[in-house]
């Protein structure tokens, strides 16, 4: 496959539980050597979405490949060339890592297990560790471990579904700077994380709520989609005072958000005559400084959340 070939190209992928729709016609197309974000609230779909593409649910509709194979008819095949990291971690626990990393080989009927192990257990810098008990590991440790075993069998995609969920800030730097290596080596990513600084790590982003693909792009491209216009406002204003702004703020027609930031608060409309018009006489106020701003991916996706149509409504 070369490069910028489409590893995954799907369209109308649906699937439903119980009569609900958990995903509805939902098409992507993403490239090799891509680390392609997935973003949403929880139950918005995200993962079965990501199960439908490794070929471990059959979606309701649609059509496409992974891989190069048709994700309904070419499922076994799929399986085989993904390295899936669930959310959850899912090695043993009284055993070591080198011993876990060996049990999974196998299952994978690695070739050379051994050697390959041993490799992998030190490109991940856990040689220090290997005879350490996986129970014992803390978070970002486990995350490590995790992403070894899905890289034994040398797949072509990744799977990741919030893989630095409870991990701290350094851990989640260092987890992010092994998967763009990986990725420089033409190894495509799929990745779902409720994280704003990781999103913007990725190549290209899509937004899901409640089972329907809402904006996708690089990250600049769904800022400016989505045509928010965005206002702080930033000064030594009592948290009291800053609330009672913020919920009167909320009340007017032209503002369709408002978002605390420690002490300062995000004002964003889509009108921008209209907002500026209904923020001017706050701007006047002599304990806050008003500026325009670039909406943050957060302001926006916030905001999509706030248009989107609940499904189990």
């Amino acid at each position: 496959m070369n490069e910028g070939a489409a590893v995954i190209d799907v369209r109308g992928l649906t699937k439903r539980f119980a009569g609900r729709a958990a995903v509805e016609d939902f098409s992507i197309r993403v490239a090799q050597g891509q680390i392609y974000g997935f973003l949403g609230p929880n139950g918005s779909g995200k993962t079965t979405t990501i199960r439908m593409l490794c070929g471990l649910l059959t979606p309701d509709a649609g059509e496409g490949q992974c891989l190069g194979y048709d994700i309904r008819t070419g499922a076994q095949r799929i399986k085989r060339e993904v390295g899936y990291m669930t959310q959850r971690f899912s090695l043993y626990e009284d055993l070591s890592i080198a011993e876990n990393l060996d049990f999974t080989a196998r299952m994978y009927a690695v070739r050379d297990r051994r050697r390959v192990v041993d490799r992998t257990i030190d490109r991940l810098g856990l040689t220090a560790r290997r005879k350490q008990l996986a129970g014992t590991l803390s978070g970002g440790w486990k995350q490590r471990v995790a992403l070894a075993a899905c890289m034994l069998h040398a797949p072509r995609l990744l799977l990741l579904d919030e893989p630095t969920a409870g991990v701290d800030p350094k851990a989640r730097r260092e987890f992010w700077d092994r998967i763009h290596e990986l990725a420089a080596e033409g190894l495509t990513v799929l990745v779902s994380t409720h994280y704003m600084d990781e999103a913007e790590r990725c190549h290209e982003l899509a937004y899901l709520a409640y089972g329907r693909l809402m904006v996708n792009g690089t990250a600049q491209e769904v800022v400016k989609q989505s045509g928010l216009v965005t206002w702080s406002a930033n000064g030594e204003a009592p948290v009291a005072t800053l609330n009672r702004l913020g919920q009167e703020l909320k009340t007017l027609p032209a503002v369709r958000m408002v978002v605390p930031f420690g002490n300062t608060l995000h004002v964003s409309g889509d009108d921008e005559a209209a907002l500026e018009a209904a923020i001017a006489p706050y701007r006047e106020r002599g304990d806050l400084v008003w500026k325009r701003i670039k909406p943050s991916l957060e302001d926006v996706f916030i905001s999509l959340m706030n248009r989107a149509k609940d499904n189990m409504a």
